[in-house]
């Protein structure tokens, strides 16, 4: 008699209905450890829409730790720009020289291990376990918390029943074949048990769903209420030399987009700086562009005044560089940042 487990059906419907993704291994193929690592770290507060053409670039100029632990951190950050959490770019890089100097290139199997690594948290420990090396590991990513609390018909709200959810979760992970359980619960929160309208009748596990039973499946998972994000305003300076450059500074490397190029700006205050030329790189006539730009950051919003000025021709640049507008994608430029440059371009 077959085994009606939910861990033995969900692994019979992933046979069958896995998704084709570009860091996944085909099925009977050993999962390689350095992609499972780099897509986790990529995909963190992130989508597999938005991260697949990252990954497809990384690993094309990148194709083994080795080679991202010897660039240098510039260009790991300009290959990133646009992904956002400019942190996680330079753990990558801290991880990946960690790997390749230190363990030879090979990726600790044990989540104990891989926690000491640059930039690896819990999630990403348990998923790399799990999935690169078949170890019963419980990793929980968004996706596995909506599928957990609809199983369970947990009810406490997020982000206080993470450890709830954890410790139901680990209950489902089979001694045989876990990695392919985290990737089957994933896909299945991706592609069945959907936020809104989830298609149960698709779901193999659906006879263990309590929430379905009690009618509450689309209010799960619970969600405490997000707080309201500040607003915070300032000036960026779009400055331009004689030859038409426009000049950019590098960003301390540490704090909010640490080591990132940016169009240099003011102090970033609750009131917008009545002393913002005080943050001007160069004294000269500035104008006020129309308009604002905004950009959202996970702890506050922030809407930036732009004003254009010209520098004079023997002025130079002693805390940053001169750039060809037509080679500011070469540049690890955030996303902020490039919506500056984008506003400027098409009003200064």
């Amino acid at each position: 008699m077959p085994d009606a487990s939910p861990s033995a059906r969900l692994l019979d419907w992933y046979d069958r209905h896995r998704r084709v993704l570009p860091w996944r291994a085909p099925p009977g193929v050993r999962q390689d450890p350095y992609r499972v690592w780099l897509s986790e770290v990529m995909l963190q507060q992130t989508t597999v829409v938005a991260v697949a053409g990252y990954f497809r670039a990384f690993t094309e100029r990148w194709p083994t730790v080795h080679d991202l632990a010897a660039t240098d951190l510039d260009a790991v950050l300009t290959a990133w720009a646009g992904l956002g959490y400019y942190a996680r770019a330079r753990n990558l890089h801290r991880c990946a020289q960690v790997v390749s100097r230190d363990l030879d290139g090979r990726f600790p199997e044990e989540e104990a291990a891989l926690l000491a690594l640059p930039g690896v948290g819990a999630y990403t420990a348990a998923a790399i376990a799990a999935i690169a090396f078949d170890r019963r590991a419980t990793a929980v990513d968004g996706n596995i918390e909506r599928v957990v609390s609809r199983l369970f018909a947990l009810t406490d709200p997020l982000p206080g029943a993470k450890a709830k959810l954890k410790a139901h979760a680990a209950t489902l992970v089979p001694d045989d074949r876990p990695g392919d359980h985290t990737q089957a619960m994933m896909d299945l929160g991706a592609t069945v048990c959907t936020p809104r309208r989830p298609r149960c009748v698709l779901c193999p596990v659906v006879a263990d769903c309590r929430a379905r039973v009690a009618g509450i499946a689309e209010d799960l998972p619970a969600k405490a209420a997000k707080p309201v994000r500040p607003l915070r305003r300032g000036t960026a300076f779009w400055t331009l030399n004689p030859a038409g450059d426009v000049l950019l500074r590098r960003r301390p490397e540490t704090g909010l987009l640490g080591g990132m190029m940016e169009v240099p700006s003011s102090d970033w205050r609750a009131e917008a700086p009545a002393d913002a030329l005080a943050w001007a790189p160069v004294r000269t006539d500035w104008r006020p562009l129309p308009g604002l730009v905004r950009h959202g950051f996970t702890h506050f919003e922030l809407e930036l005044t732009v004003v254009t000025g010209r520098a004079g021709p023997d002025w130079a640049a002693a805390d940053g560089i001169w750039v060809s507008p037509d080679r500011l994608s070469d540049h690890a430029i955030p996303t902020v940042m490039r919506k500056v440059v984008r506003h400027a371009l098409a009003h200064a």
